[in-house]
């Protein structure tokens, strides 16, 4: 095994990743209501709804390197909404 073996096949390993985490945020901000977006003070629905799958588009379209701008942005992007975002929307709709 050579080392551009190895380093296409760590690079379709964080490709296919990076597609789960944006694939999950985008089906995770399609999940809650435009409500709770609100009540937890964060974008809109629609704008989280865009970013997330503005996201997981062009990780689906540019199936090129894991690590080129736009594919770096937008998981950013995908992984502040759920480590800030989708635990902000839990806590509001979270029966009490």
């Amino acid at each position: 095994m050579n080392i551009y073996e190895v380093q296409g096949t760590f690079f379709l390993v964080v490709l296919v990743v990076l597609l789960a985490i944006k694939g999950f945020a985008f089906v995770s901000s399609l999940m809650w209501s435009a409500e709770a977006y609100d009540a937890a003070g964060k974008l809109t629905k629609q704008a989280w709804c865009a970013i997330t799958g503005l996201g997981f588009a062009a990780q689906l379209i540019l199936l090129g390197s894991p690590l080129n701008i736009i594919s770096l942005v937008f998981t950013i992007a995908a992984l502040v909404y759920l480590a800030d975002v989708r635990p902000a929307l839990r806590e509001v709709t979270s029966p009490r």
